[in-house]
């Protein structure tokens, strides 16, 4: 899946957008709570991220502010690139 990262006035947060819909509806959720959405899903479940919250074409990462974006930011763009949705 093809997206794009762009930073957010939150240095926490990383918000990316996708050629394609993602989500009919909004979604949010923090780390911990169950999520209906195997995007959402995989990515809340890494370790140092915080929440999610997406709607339509993009969903904004935030993290834990004690874990580098240079750390995470991989491994998310991994789930992006391998999702089928």
């Amino acid at each position: 899946m093809e997206i794009r990262a762009e930073s957010t006035p939150n240095p926490n947060a990383i918000k990316f957008t996708s050629v394609n819909a993602l989500f009919e509806n909004r979604i949010s959720a923090k780390k911990g709570e169950d999520i209906d959405h195997p995007l959402a899903s995989k990515i809340i479940k890494l370790e140092g991220v915080d929440n999610v919250f997406g709607f339509g074409d993009f969903l904004t990462v935030n993290k834990v502010s004690d874990v580098s974006w240079e750390d995470l930011l991989p491994k998310v763009e991994a789930i992006f690139k391998n999702y089928q949705g």
